[in-house]
């Protein structure tokens, strides 16, 4: 999902994509440490997704105060 993406979501969509996204990076994590993990190049694209989702909600609560 795009940058421009997250941020037409509603605050409510968006902890929801947050939460999804967080799980699944997490059982990736899981899977590593056991030797499962098929496709390792998906934990970079989860972690910069968490990450822009993070950005998004920071932007918002920045607005929110000024």
């Amino acid at each position: 999902m795009k940058i421009q993406e997250m941020r037409e979501l509603t605050p409510e969509e968006l902890r929801h994509q947050y939460d999804e996204t967080a799980k699944e990076l997490f059982n990736l994590r899981v899977q590593k440490s056991t030797g499962q993990l098929e496709k390792p190049s998906r934990i970079r694209e989860l972690r910069r997704e968490v990450a822009r989702l993070r950005t998004v909600q920071t932007e918002r609560k920045k607005e929110g105060r000024a």
